[in-house]
């Protein structure tokens, strides 16, 4: 039995059991991946994987267990690896962050460059993506922390940590009818209900907290078009096309460009951004520092203990008590 063989019915539950991704994925060929597995298959003595012809099709119950038994080894494996690496070079290496436009954006580029000078011999790799795949990516271990506002609560091998709140805005043309609505009595969802909007993709920086505020008063909001990313939404809202709703902190940039930012704070809920990472994974004293200057309270001590614990709503009762900024 060999690691590569491990590697290669793991990243095959990965890809979706397509043996051409997982061979692009390894840098090798589709053969040699097929080859590898029956080749372990041989050896252990029964089938991982089910097959219509060579085509495989489905991962078998033994199969199930043997990739999670798998998926470990290879953990741990990398696990020895950092131990090394945190010996050898501790400020030598490379982190890897999957998170979401607004995250990249408008949060990140001070915490990267303040972690710049104080690590530059660590490679960084930022991937953007939306909130599910982004939790993946941190629950497969392909990245080292995952950052966003939604979704990682559906991977229960991570350890969320609450880094800060933040709040919507609300982005019209200069001279529109709610800024002077917002000037005289100020903004109401009624109002806001009356004409199109612009908006975040579900599952985007907290956007079924936006649905839950409407659904509460009995509005329906004509949700007109979605992106990703403030940018895109800004865009649209320049060009007539609706009123937009984004993340406060991404507004800044709006001025100048014939729109204005109305403060929505008391329609919706504030959301909170968190920062994630496998329960497993082992933390070198870079990332514990990254972790500490992108949210100043998550000190080592307290990134360990709440990682200790042994569910994520025993860790929402040990951040109870601590007091969020807000961005």
């Amino acid at each position: 039995m060999k690691l590569q063989q491990l590697r290669y019915i793991v990243a095959m539950m990965r890809h979706d059991l397509n043996v051409s991704q997982t061979a692009d994925a390894l840098f090798t060929s589709q053969p040699g991946v097929s080859k590898q597995i029956r080749l372990l298959e041989d050896e252990i003595g029964v089938e991982i994987f089910q097959r219509s012809g060579k085509q495989i099709t489905n991962v078998t119950p033994a199969g199930e267990r043997i990739v999670e038994i798998a998926d470990a080894i290879l953990q741990q494996v990398e696990d020895i690896r950092t131990v090394g690496r945190e010996h050898a070079n501790p400020n030598v290496g490379e982190l890897r962050i999957a998170t979401t436009h607004t995250q990249a954006r408008y949060v990140l580029p001070p915490v990267i460059e303040k972690f710049r000078e104080r690590y530059p011999h660590v490679v960084l790799h930022i991937h953007q993506g939306t909130p599910a795949q982004i939790a993946e990516l941190a629950a497969s271990g392909q990245v080292d922390f995952a950052i966003a506002t939604e979704g990682m609560s559906l991977f229960a091998d991570l350890v969320m940590l609450p880094c800060f709140h933040w709040y919507r805005a609300i982005l019209v043309p200069v001279g529109h009818p709610l800024q002077k609505i917002d000037a005289l009595d100020g903004l109401t969802l009624e109002a806001l209900s009356t004409y199109p909007l612009v908006t975040y993709v579900f599952g985007f920086s907290g956007q079924s907290k936006l649905d839950d505020a409407f659904k509460r008063r009995g509005l329906r909001p004509n949700v007109v078009l979605t992106a990703s990313d403030a940018d895109v939404i800004r865009t649209y809202v320049r060009m007539g096309l609706g009123v937009g709703i984004v993340a406060e902190l991404a507004v800044a940039e709006s001025a100048g460009e014939g729109l204005v930012a109305l403060d929505a704070d008391q329609l919706f809920e504030h959301s909170t951004t968190h920062i994630a990472f496998r329960k497993s994974a082992k933390l070198r004293g870079f990332m514990y520092d990254f972790i500490e200057l992108f949210s100043p309270h998550l000190t080592q001590s307290m990134v360990d203990e709440a990682s200790a614990l042994a569910s994520t709503a025993a860790r929402q009762d040990f951040f109870a008590d601590v007091k969020l900024r807000t961005l």
